[in-house]
């Protein structure tokens, strides 16, 4: 089974990179991998409070996961699968592809306000060359009305 590996994060054009690996994976007989990634400069802190900071950042990851993984289950009939990895975004995404082969496509979010598409846009999209699976770039203010039309 082809797997669509889509970034969880707090950005909003995160929302449409789910909504399209969803769809896709529901029209394609696919899967969908959400992949959510704890910075390591978070828990510079004592081991203790480190790992406390660890845990509540788990429990917010879960928590926001769930509303989309409910999305898809209700609306798609898509199980989707959480991954949580710590360490810098662009590296783990990288290994993780790497490391799971039934991964297809990476799908992202684009920003579209004057900041740009944002920083791991930016930073994959220059690497798509080398890259051992294509790059889906989904714009953050695409209507969900175009989303299923292009689907």
């Amino acid at each position: 089974m082809r797997k669509f590996l889509v970034i969880l994060d707090d950005s909003r054009e995160c929302l449409n990179a789910m909504r399209f690996a969803a769809m896709r994976a529901a029209k394609t007989g696919g899967g969908v991998s959400i992949l959510s990634i704890i910075p390591p400069d978070e828990f510079n802190h004592w081991i203790g409070v480190g790992e406390m900071m660890r845990e509540e950042a788990r429990e917010r990851i879960e928590v926001h996961y769930e509303v989309f993984a409910k999305w898809m289950r209700d609306r798609q009939g898509i199980e989707p699968e959480l991954i949580i990895r710590e360490g810098q975004a662009v590296d783990e995404i990288m290994a993780q592809v790497r490391e799971d082969e039934s991964i297809g496509v990476l799908v992202l979010g684009a920003g579209s306000d004057k900041k740009g598409p944002g920083p791991l846009v930016t930073h994959l999209s220059r690497m798509a060359g080398g890259l051992p699976i294509p790059i889906t770039i989904v714009p953050g203010d695409l209507s969900k009305e175009k989303l299923e039309a292009i689907t």
